[in-house]
């Protein structure tokens, strides 16, 4: 009885503390530009999964959590032309604590991928916090829904002058390695420009977010 009174209080302390955490991790404002990669300990913030009936606020958070994702494609290898084509590609909404929801991307022509969106933009991303410590700690296997996983749809756009210093930021902060990639790969900065949304953070199928509520999200 002991035990199971202490897990209901660390389930209410987390719920408690999640919007405070998620106003430090998510906001687009914080001062002196966000923080550092490793300031914050991923052990804790998937201790503080957002509550599940807020699919935009879990969307949000799975977003600025991840550092890589799926990126599925209709492929224009010969091959497989026409076929869906997945691929693992490094993604950053922004620095740690300033994510803005929308995911970027440093490409290069020769990469598959590329090559399939140059032929058809659209693409679907599935971003899961298999690739944390949040499922392993709890014993989620990654196709449990409790393995919080969501599947962002849109098309694949270079990103235009205006907004190259953001990506940048947002990817060289999260991914430094970047920076040393060789220039004759002639890579870019690219986005996902999101029109659909799903969920799927517990059992009964996924919760459809649109992107207005997911843009929307605050953490007061």
């Amino acid at each position: 009885m002991a035990g199971r009174a202490q897990g209901s209080s660390r389930a209410l302390l987390a719920a408690l503390l999640a919007p405070a955490l998620l106003t430090l991790l998510v906001s687009p404002a914080r001062g002196r530009g966000g923080r550092d990669h490793g300031d914050w300990d991923e052990a804790t913030v998937m201790s503080l999964l957002p509550p599940r009936e807020d699919a935009a606020r879990v969307a949000r958070f799975v977003t600025h959590i991840c550092s890589w994702g799926a990126l599925a494609t209709i492929s224009t290898m010969e091959a497989v032309r026409g076929w869906p084509f997945a691929d693992v590609l490094s993604l950053s909404d922004g620095p740690p604590g300033v994510g803005s929801g929308v995911p970027y991307f440093y490409l290069s022509p020769l990469q598959i991928s590329v090559s399939n969106l140059q032929e058809n933009p659209h693409a679907t991303l599935t971003l899961s916090l298999a690739e944390t410590i949040y499922c392993r700690k709890n014993g989620f296997d990654p196709q449990n829904p409790l393995c919080v996983h969501i599947m962002l749809s849109g098309t694949v756009t270079k990103v235009n002058e205006t907004e190259v210093n953001i990506a940048k930021h947002s990817l060289f902060t999260r991914h430094p390695a970047m920076k040393t990639w060789p220039a004759s790969h002639n890579w870019f900065f690219a986005k996902l420009n999101i029109t659909n949304i799903w969920v799927l953070d517990y059992f009964g199928g996924p919760k459809i977010v649109t992107p207005e509520e997911y843009y929307n999200v605050t953490f007061q």
